[in-house]
């Protein structure tokens, strides 16, 4: 759900040109799948859409590629640090601690609760689009990239 909210919020602000927006899986469990369906109606709900989108594990290669690896919650952090062989730049970083509630995120795969996790990807996702927008006009004097 992060990957689309996320690019919502650059679409809007029409910064699709300087963002690269992807997810990947911590766990081999769902590669190749679509978007679970639950989060697939949720999404639809709020106008998104993730058609296309497969599931494929992070590699290596993204922590090269990315400038910020965002994880839900402390499990995919560890998860993501075995893949990658650490964590040298500090680019893994929890989504909810850009808001006022650092932590996890609700996980719905145990609750079922897609509306919680909706709400706080949404919250963490504002956040951070705030945060990067903000530090982008202060160290660059111009647009940010991630």
């Amino acid at each position: 759900m992060a990957e689309f909210i996320m690019k919502d919020l650059v679409e809007k602000a029409h910064l699709q040109g300087d963002f690269h927006i992807e997810s990947a899986a911590v766990s081999a469990e769902e590669l190749g799948n679509p978007v679970y369906p639950p989060a697939r109606r949720i999404l639809a709900e709020h106008g998104l859409s993730c058609s296309g989108k497969r599931a494929r594990l992070l590699t290596e290669r993204d922590y090269a590629s990315f400038d910020l690896i965002v994880c839900m919650d402390g499990s995919n952090i560890g998860r993501a640090k075995r893949i990658l062989n650490g964590d040298p730049e500090g680019k893994l970083v929890l989504l909810m601690n850009f808001t006022d509630r650092p932590g996890s995120v609700s996980d719905p795969w145990y609750t079922g609760d897609f509306s919680a996790a909706w709400r706080d990807i949404a919250e963490g996702c504002q956040a951070l689009f705030g945060k990067l927008q903000n530090d982008g006009a202060e160290t660059t004097r111009g647009t940010p990239r991630a």
